[in-house]
């Protein structure tokens, strides 16, 4: 499987903010929010899939960041949040305490 150019950046990018400090992760969503404008639907989704089983790893450490995801772009988040509903580990217990709120 190749990855693109915008994918690898995108995924970069965002593994970077996760993990960064909030102070420098406040510079790095311009950037951020440009690199996921940059992906097509399909890489949009390997994306999502990517991110849904970072939730997992999160979850697993007593952490959430898929709150932070939804706040940084509202489609990933959506995206994410169904991919977690198909994966064959992990999506129950995230599922359950995860309540969508709509506007």
């Amino acid at each position: 499987m190749t990855l693109s150019a915008p994918y690898r950046t995108a995924q970069r990018l965002l593994a970077s903010w996760l993990e960064g400090d909030r102070i420098r992760a406040r510079s790095q969503v311009f950037a951020l929010r440009t690199a996921l404008a940059a992906l097509n639907a399909t890489e949009r989704h390997s994306l999502s899939r990517w991110v849904a089983w970072l939730c997992v790893a999160a979850a697993s450490r007593g952490e959430s960041i898929l709150g932070r995801i939804r706040q940084l772009d509202d489609m990933l988040g959506r995206m994410t949040f169904q991919a977690l509903s198909q994966l064959p580990a992990g999506g129950p217990f995230l599922l359950a305490s995860q309540h969508w709120k709509s506007a």
